[in-house]
């Protein structure tokens, strides 16, 4: 790994275990996906081993398996409807609004669920991942049913994005969710007014979820050269 790499980890690892020293005993939690996320599982299943009592709701099939390995018990929906907090990383993160771009870790469906039902959504990130207008440094991930996925790409294009390609795997297959879905990629360029685009993608038929989280965070870690950064949503 680069020494640019290595830093990256630091910083990815620094906002991690901050988020995960937020949760106290007792409390039932939603577990992100991703690389950043990664860290705060491993932080989780430290203070597990040293007598923290929770419950967590996995956002995917790694994430449980991250989980599990790291002692922690797992519960679902069935038993709680609603989560004391959830922590996940992100793509973007806008300055000020704190809406965001996820969904690069292929699991945006199941995180915005976990989102949705918590009642405190902590967001982790390093500083690469702060931006002024959404769009900026990624593209939009849109799940989609496989079937007809040309004709909703074709919708997605029309709602302007430049591309909307479906995402493969490292074998050059279709990436297919854990919900057994597609994942169109979708370039806008900067998004001025991510509300309406969110309406006109949700209103396309084949969409299931799309990767922008607005109004949904209560606050961000940062990483950043000097420490970790709290920010809350103005």
């Amino acid at each position: 790994m680069s020494g640019a790499g290595s830093e990256i980890e630091i910083y990815k690892r620094m906002a991690a275990r901050r988020a995960a020293d937020l949760v106290e005993d007792g409390m039932t939690v939603g577990l992100g996906t991703g690389s950043t996320a990664k860290y705060m599982i491993e932080r989780l299943g430290e203070r597990v081993a040293e007598g923290l009592r929770i419950e967590a709701i996995p956002t995917s099939i790694d994430s449980a398996e991250k989980a599990v390995k790291a002692g922690i018990k797992l519960t679902d929906f069935s038993k709680h409807r609603v989560l004391d907090i959830a922590i996940d990383g992100a793509d973007e993160v806008q300055r000020g609004t704190l809406h965001l771009v996820k969904g690069l870790g292929g699991a945006l469906l199941r995180e915005k669920i976990v989102a949705q039902s918590a009642k405190r959504f902590v967001v982790i990130v390093d500083n690469r991942k702060p931006v002024d207008h959404l769009g900026e440094r990624a593209p939009i991930p849109v799940e989609v049913v496989f079937f007809g996925w040309e004709c909703t790409a074709e919708r997605l294009m029309e709602c302007g994005a430049v591309v909307a390609k479906p995402r493969m795997d490292s074998h050059g297959h279709h990436y297919i969710t854990d919900n057994g879905n597609l994942i169109l990629d979708c370039v806008f360029g900067l998004i001025d007014d991510a509300e309406k685009l969110q309406q006109r993608i949700g209103s396309i038929v084949g969409v299931v979820e799309h990767g922008m989280f607005l109004n949904m965070t209560n606050e961000v870690f940062v990483a950043m050269d000097h420490g970790v950064e709290r920010w809350e949503r103005k």
